[in-house]
């Protein structure tokens, strides 16, 4: 449990801090307000591609080649630390690439972090490891909005002689978020290695029939449900001999 929370930390914190501040890169590099809107909606809808590829092909690829799922995560992870790259070194339309990539490798991670929890610890305690995996996402996104872009942006801002607009410090250029994103990166890459080490340390049991306990539990409760519906008919046909004896 503690690589999946070191690796959600890692990569889905540093996702979520390059969305909150995606509006304000925007406006750093120049670009016009109605673009703002569009990555916004990019980020949405290839959240959601993300998504439905992640469960689809993680499935898949578990099932057919026994690929361990946190072999899939931390190559979502890798996909994602492409589109902080693309923040941190910009080019033209560099944003609307990170948006697309960023959003979609979220997405992909989301459900990811729900079955490998569900896979290697199963469902007896399911929603408090849940929670704890999920307490990772804000946890991440604070530490790296507040103490890396923040501190860094500011720092920035100040250089260039600490110009205000109403709205605080203001930065202008390629550079302001350039070195706060390079950071980024490199703890989504830290992220993809734990969840690489939790794929080698999990391959064997990943090899196996991932969804015997499951079947187990099936088997056992639909035992159960027979041999109690075979105790009341036994019962009920005592009744009757017994009815039918007085």
């Amino acid at each position: 449990m503690a690589l999946i929370f070191i690796a959600t930390v890692s990569a889905c914190g540093s996702s979520v801090a390059a969305i909150d501040n995606l509006g304000q890169i925007a406006e750093s590099l120049k670009y016009p307000n109605h673009s703002i809107g569009i990555l916004v909606s990019w980020i949405s809808i290839f959240n959601f591609f993300g998504r439905v590829f992640s469960g689809f092909i993680s499935e898949t690829l578990m099932t057919k080649y026994k690929l361990p799922r946190p072999f899939m995560f931390g190559l979502t992870q890798l996909f994602t630390s492409t589109g902080l790259l693309s923040i941190a070194f910009p080019y033209i339309n560099s944003v609307y690439v990170a948006s697309l990539i960023i959003g979609f490798g979220l997405g992909a991670q989301t459900p990811l972090i729900f079955a490998i929890i569900s896979d290697l610890f199963g469902l007896k305690h399911y929603s408090t490891l849940l929670n704890c995996g999920q307490l990772a996402v804000p946890l991440g996104s604070y530490i790296m909005n507040v103490e890396v872009i923040g501190r860094f942006y500011d720092a920035e801002a100040t250089k260039i002689g600490n110009v205000k607009n109403g709205k605080g410090l203001t930065c202008t250029g390629t550079h302001c978020f350039s070195e706060s994103f390079m950071i980024l990166a490199a703890v989504t890459l830290f992220g993809a290695m734990a969840s690489f080490v939790l794929a080698y340390r999990t391959r064997d049991f990943y090899k196996g029939d991932v969804y015997k306990k499951y079947k187990d539990d099936m088997e056992a409760t639909q035992s159960n449900v027979e041999l109690n519906s075979f105790d009341d008919k036994n019962n009920e046909h005592k009744k009757k001999i017994d009815d039918q004896s007085k």
